[in-house]
């Protein structure tokens, strides 16, 4: 029996032996692709190769590839645990031919492997096959050559309601790389009940998908016209896990050794007895979807990715507790799992400590989320009607909270209340649209700007060289030529500037063609060539011309001295943090620099003048900047540490300063640290769960915010008629007059409404028997309206005390109810209520409840709303 290891092991070596590059997996985070929120398939990191915007050294490859369906289009999540072989993690084997062989190796490469006695030496008489109806090739192949008899091969046609629109036809998207497919189905015999593709059972157990080719020949434009691709290509990918099943003989991917290993493992954190139970599934899935997503970048959220990442670690909690656990469990499964998935867990090792970190923090949040949910449901549960709780309310408490709608179910079944389940579900249905609304996840791929060639970058050394016109493009349509006054896109052959990637922006300046002028206001990468963005400011440019390119010299300097701060930023980082810090995301730009970074707590005063004493000190040891081409294998046999969400190339740039920083890089930068001037950090922030931020400024830059903040404290001084070195005593005094002086008029206001609510009680009026005040009394804030409320309460014995108050433009509304009343009215009804009429909500308790309000010109119709309400009620 081969473990899974051997079998990703042996995969990747018989497409090594057939010519291939075996190349790493990719981020779970797609690089530049807006389509995607996780990447979800083996071909992700080649879509620029197949549609032309990108060449690598090799036409073959094999891969890998780590994958994530758990939110946007590709989303298994409620699927996970409760099925054979849904997962929101997987890992895709792939074999991939750029434009080499096709439909004849492609077909017999895979027949080989799966068949082979050398190899995986599966049953021929086991597999099925499937090809496009119209694909008689691919048929021919199969049926001629590689000898499968015809009643084993199924011609899948448009069984999807359009041409083309079939399971044996992929299609990158509405336009772009398009083809036939055939794919390889495994019998796990008739014990399993199912039927073959294309048969009303095909949604069985038994006939499973294990490989799918994809050849790619056509070109799909917007008006659905199939252009034959000039270079064919090839995409396949097997699930590991699902051939690890068949390799290993059993009918679930829950039972490979991967998956048994770690649900023992949950087993017994746990302390859970029954192995078939579907919770320790579900966990088992999820550690490998979150620990993968932390160590590739993912930090939890309350949007994004960061979002779907927090709700597979609340899922995997939700099912712990449902197992019995008591405390946090989740984060000690990591070191299983980089047991588990050998090789490919090196990535799970090196980021360890994060990882263990975050999920942590993350599972004892949650356990107080639940905490408070449970609050928030049982004063929901108080106000029900007609005996059923609202599909509104079970959703906030899911969506605002995380609060699942099952464990919602469970308390209500106790307490013999239902849930508008309709209501919910139209909830979540209205969510998806705006999500799906809000996505940029649909692209003509045919609108980008491809070409078949090169620009050669000079910049690291110059900032003038000549180069040929080799394409005009205006509004993304080719043109041959462009005249003053209009925007347009100039690619050259040869170019000093540089091209916008790994957060340093583009280069502006200038294209110069005789007396015509080319004001390049920005520089992008479309595939392998740089478009030089702008306008023409004089005379016309052709396709064809020789242009002299100049760059903004100094722009360009002031970039490259804060891209070289931001390296000597990250290393002070991590040596005063800790290894746990790794880059989330950075922009340098002339003006300034800006570094996202891994940190799950503020960084303090002290630590940032540390940090900026580390940078500020390897700027005036004055360090060459060295830079070396060599192999991403030297590389990072170097130390060099290569930086999130960046692709790099076979042969890489490294950049070196002193014995402080070495990290992979293809930025423009200083030739010395000393160039750099000074540095200052101007701040620091959360943009995210876990996730800091800081914006930092070198040379004049720093300079001038220095000079700006002296003259801030010299204004300020000079207006409290103090100098700079009694600034801070003059402001603590006045903060003590002001905090004095708050306090005094707090008691005053208390003492006032204890007075008027004297004089209150004796007005309350009676309604159906019961006394009830309704007053307007402005000026006073919520503490003391609440605090008269409480204590009208008290002399009233019983009865219902309703009181408004204006702020200048602010509301504030507060409703007590004696306990004898609060079965006929509930106080958080009626607020809400009155606070519907002045712009504002609210909620509370049925004895308690506060609302507020932006529309004080509307205070006497709230009252006269509450007055017809409680006239209706008592």
């Amino acid at each position: 029996m081969k473990s899974t290891a051997q079998i990703r092991h042996d995969y990747l070596h018989f497409f090594e032996e057939k010519g291939h590059k075996i190349v790493e997996s990719s981020s779970l985070v797609p690089h530049n692709d807006p389509t995607l929120l996780f990447t979800n398939a083996g071909m992700n990191q080649f879509k620029d190769v197949f549609l032309g915007m990108d060449k690598r050294p090799y036409s073959r490859a094999t891969t890998s590839q780590r994958c994530v369906r758990a939110g946007g289009k590709h989303n298994d999540l409620e699927n996970v645990g409760y099925t054979a072989r849904h997962h929101t993690f997987f890992e895709m084997l792939g074999n991939f031919s750029f434009g080499d062989y096709f439909k004849h190796d492609a077909i017999n490469f895979a027949w080989e492997f799966l068949t082979s006695p050398k190899w995986l030496g599966l049953p021929k008489e086991k597999l099925w096959v499937t090809v496009y109806e119209q694909d008689d090739e691919a048929y021919g192949i199969w049926k001629n050559e590689v000898g499968i008899p015809a009643e084993r091969i199924i011609r899948i046609g448009d069984n999807k309601g359009a041409p083309y629109a079939s399971d044996n036809f992929w299609q990158m998207g509405d336009t772009g790389p398009c083809g036939p497919c055939t794919e390889i189905f495994y019998d796990h015999g008739e014990h399993i009940w199912g039927g073959v593709p294309g048969s009303p059972e095909e949604d069985g157990d038994r006939y499973i998908e294990i490989w799918n080719i994809v050849f790619m020949q056509f070109n799909r434009l917007a008006d659905g016209t199939m252009e034959k691709l000039p270079k064919p290509s090839v995409d396949t990918g097997m699930g590991l896990e699902r051939i690890a099943a068949v390799m290993q003989h059993v009918d679930s991917n829950y039972d490979i050794d991967i998956f048994k290993t770690l649900i023992a493992a949950v087993a017994e954190l746990t302390g859970t007895k029954d192995l078939e139970n579907k919770s320790l599934r579900v966990i088992a899935d999820h550690i490998r979807s979150c620990a993968y997503l932390i160590a590739d970048g993912v930090v939890p959220s309350n949007e994004g990715r960061g979002y779907v990442l927090r709700r597979i670690i609340r899922r995997a909690v939700r099912h712990g507790h449902l197992l019995g656990a008591q405390s946090p469990f989740f984060h000690k499964l990591v070191p299983t799992l980089i047991q588990v998935m050998d090789q490919a867990g090196d990535i799970i090792e090196a980021n360890k400590e994060n990882i263990v970190t975050l999920l942590k923090r993350e599972e004892e949040q949650f356990s107080h989320t639940l905490d408070r949910g449970l609050t928030l449901l049982d004063e929901a549960l108080a106000q029900v009607e007609n005996n059923t709780l609202s599909g509104d309310v079970a959703f906030k408490l899911y969506d605002t909270y995380g609060f699942p709608l099952d464990l919602t179910a469970d308390v209500c079944r106790e307490r013999g209340i239902e849930i508008d389940e309709e209501g919910f579900d139209k909830a979540m249905n209205e969510q998806r649209q705006r999500a799906q609304s809000a996505s940029n996840f649909g692209m003509d791929y045919n609108s980008v700007i491809r070409m078949d060639a090169q620009t050669h970058f000079h910049g690291y050394t110059q900032d003038k060289a000549e180069g040929k016109i080799l394409a005009l493009f205006v509004d993304g349509k080719e043109v041959e030529a462009v005249n003053a006054g209009e925007k347009a896109v100039i690619v050259l052959d040869n170019t000093p500037f540089y091209a916008e990637s790994g957060g340093q922006v583009g280069d502006s300046g200038e294209l110069f063609v005789g007396d015509a002028v080319f004001n390049v206001e920005d520089t992008q990468k479309y595939g392998q060539v740089f478009g030089h963005i702008g306008t023409v400011a004089q005379g016309t440019l052709k396709v064809g011309d020789q242009v002299v390119a100049i760059v903004d010299a100094e722009r360009r300097q002031r970039t490259a001295i804060n891209h070289s701060a931001t390296h000597l930023l990250h290393a002070a980082l991590r040596q005063v943090l800790g290894t746990h810090v790794t880059q989330k995301g950075s922009l340098v730009s002339a003006n300034g620099l800006r570094f996202d970074f891994v940190q799950p707590e503020a960084i303090s005063a002290d630590k940032l003048v540390e940090i900026e004493n580390l940078v500020n000190a390897q700027i005036r040891k004055n360090n060459t900047i060295i830079t070396e081409e060599m192999d991403i294998e030297a590389a990072k046999g170097k130390g060099a540490m290569a930086l999130f969400g960046e692709k790099y190339a076979d042969n890489v740039r490294v950049l070196t300063m002193g014995d402080f920083s070495i990290e992979l890089c293809g930025g423009v930068h200083a030739k010395h640290t000393g160039d750099i001037g000074l540095f200052k950090i101007v701040s620091e922030s959360a943009i995210a769960a876990g996730v800091r931020r800081i914006e930092a400024v070198t040379g004049q830059g720093a300079m001038d915010w220095l000079h700006q903040q002296q003259a801030v404290i010299a204004q300020s001084a000079d207006l409290l008629k103090a100098d700079a070195t009694s600034l801070v005593e003059k402001i603590q005094g006045l903060q003590d007059k002001a905090k004095k002086a708050e306090k005094e008029l707090q008691m005053l206001q208390q003492k006032l409404a204890l007075q008027a609510g004297a004089d209150l009680a004796k007005q309350a009026e009676q309604m159906q028997g019961h006394a009830v005040i309704l007053k307007q009394l402005d000026g006073i804030d919520t503490k003391a309206l609440r605090t008269m409320v409480d204590d009208l309460k008290n002399q009233l014995g019983s009865g219902i005390v309703v009181l408004a108050s204006a702020n200048e433009d602010k509301v504030n509304l507060v409703v007590g109810v004696t306990k004898d009343l609060t079965a006929k009215v509930k106080a958080g009804e009626l607020v809400n209520l009155m606070a519907q009429a002045v712009g504002g909500k609210g909620g509370g308790r049925p004895d308690m409840a506060m609302a507020g309000g932006n529309e004080p010109q509307h205070i006497a119709k709230a009252l006269e709303v509450a007055k017809e309400w409680l006239a209706n009620h008592l």
